[in-house]
């Protein structure tokens, strides 16, 4: 364990630091090439030493805070570009040419990282805490019965919680997103909210509805349906979205207790902040229906993105008004899931200060 990783928490930061974060995904990282990152306003370097195994280290060489991404892979360890220091996974110094010997304090701070569901996950606090098994458990991601699309990546230039937000509302579809999810409901079904161990689930079954554009090709069935708009958040920052869609009359029901030509789309959404005012948004989505039509996993992906671009251009409008206002905001009924995981997550982002002093 690097002797860095003592220091592994800034006191002033406004992230929860001790939970699992989707810095890339897996094919962002590719061999023999150093990829530079900053994540909840940390400088990071992120490679694959010579076994393949991701590796995440503090992006500044500690002689003059040279960028370690500047240098070059030797041996499945870092050389720094400018005087040959050398640093392996764990961000300890292995060679140091200009010294003779290497110098006590020649370290940089390693990261726990975990390669799973496509994606790296790191964990930016205490590495001692870095506990595999509380990576979220994402249900059928190897079950051969369920499509699951490429995903992709967005870079937002708004707060992480704005995007947190808008995953826990299900009612700006109706307005951002007329010509895909939204539909007949979407405006003034009222919403039920519901706290979790783990965060905030915002839902409700709309009845007797025609499908909204994005599904209604991909249905097993036509004519009306009843629609569940099922939006829930999990600490520290991923939502899951899960859209049913079954025949009238069907709705309202337990999952268990559906009909089998029920429609079912799980959005996965991995959101983790780069600095206070911009994000990296991660996702991918999976389905029970034409799971192996390659032009409906396509069709899928592709209207995600689009949906999500929307999203982008209306919430970095929203990071520039509200960082800029001249009077207060407003709360409606619709941000109150919102206001529940925000105030869940702020206590444990204030009990996690308060562990340090």
């Amino acid at each position: 364990m690097s002797r860095y990783a003592i220091k592994y928490i800034n006191p002033d930061a406004e992230f929860l630091q001790n939970a699992w974060y989707v810095a890339v995904q897996s094919g962002e990282i590719i061999n023999d090439t150093l990829l530079p990152l900053t994540l909840m306003g940390e400088k990071l370097v992120l490679y694959r030493d010579n076994t393949g195994k991701a590796v995440a280290l503090e992006n500044a060489c500690p002689h003059r805070k040279l960028p370690l991404s500047m240098g070059k892979l030797v041996g499945g360890a870092i050389q720094c570009g400018y005087h040959g220091l050398t640093f392996d996974a764990l961000g300890q110094c292995v060679n140091a040419p200009t010294q003779g010997i290497i110098p006590d304090n020649a370290f940089v701070r390693s990261y726990p990282v975990v390669e799973k569901y496509g994606l790296i996950w790191i964990w930016m606090g205490n590495p001692t805490l870095a506990d595999e098994t509380k990576i979220l458990d994402i249900k059928d991601y190897d079950n051969p019965d369920w499509g699951l699309t490429e995903g992709g990546m967005l870079e937002c230039r708004c707060h992480y919680l704005y995007l947190l937000d808008n995953l826990l509302d299900p009612s700006h579809v109706a307005w951002v997103h007329k010509t895909s999810f939204a539909s007949d409901g979407t405006e003034d079904v009222p919403l039920v909210i519901e706290n979790t161990e783990a965060g905030v689930v915002v839902s409700r079954w709309i009845n007797s509805i025609d499908p909204p554009p994005y599904y209604a090709e991909l249905l097993p069935f036509s004519g009306k349906v009843d629609r569940l708009q099922y939006y829930e958040a999990v600490m520290p920052s991923v939502a899951i979205n899960m859209s049913t869609y079954v025949r009238t009359g069907f709705g309202g029901n337990s999952d268990e207790n559906l009909p089998e030509d029920s429609y079912r789309m799980r959005s996965y959404h991995f959101i983790t902040p780069i600095d206070a005012h911009s994000t990296r948004y991660h996702w991918f989505q999976h389905y029970n229906t034409n799971t192996s039509d390659e032009f409906v996993r396509q069709k899928l992906n592709e209207g995600a993105r689009t949906a999500f671009e929307e999203d982008r251009v209306i919430l970095e409008a929203v990071d520039a008004g509200m960082s800029e206002k001249r009077r207060p905001n407003l709360d409606l009924r619709l941000d109150i899931g919102a206001r529940k995981f925000r105030r869940k997550l702020s206590v444990l982002i204030d009990a996690e200060k308060q562990s340090i002093h």
